[in-house]
C-alpha cells in the first residue's frame, strides 16, 4: 500500500478555475490543501463535515485511495486531485449521502 490513513472528514476544494469538487479526507490533508491553497496550486478548501462516520463505505474508500495515491508532503510541487473508478464512485457517493452532503459541486 502506498499510503493508510484513517479518513475523518469531507472537504471542498475550489480548482483555480473556480470549479469546485468534494474529497474525503483527514485533517493532515486538509492541512496540505490549505498549503497548496497558500502556494496558489488551488484557490480554497473548506471543511464540509467533520468527524464522519467510519462506515464500510468510508473503509472501502480509505483502501482504494491508499493502494494508489500517497499522501502530499510539505514540499509538494502540485495539487493530485485523486480520480475515481465507477465501482469507488458508489462508495464515495454513499458516504456523501450519510453526511447529507450533494455531490453536484461542478
Amino acid at each position: 500500500m502506498k499510503s493508510n490513513e484513517t479518513f475523518t472528514l469531507i472537504q471542498e476544494i475550489t480548482r483555480l478555475d473556480g470549479t469546485k469538487y468534494i474529497e474525503i479526507g483527514n485533517m493532515m490533508m486538509n492541512g496540505r490543501a490549505e498549503l497548496a491553497a497558500e502556494s496558489g496550486y488551488i484557490k480554497s478548501v473548506r471543511i464540509m463535515q467533520l468527524n464522519i462516520s467510519h462506515s464500510q463505505h468510508v473503509i472501502n474508500y480509505e483502501k482504494y485511495i491508499g493502494e494508489r495515491y500517497e499522501m502530499p508532503d510539505e514540499n509538494m510541487t502540485s495539487w493530485e486531485e485523486w480520480q475515481k473508478d465507477d465501482r469507488i464512485m458508489k462508495d464515495f457517493n454513499a458516504i456523501l449521502h450519510e453526511n447529507h452532503i450533494s455531490a453536484n459541486k461542478e
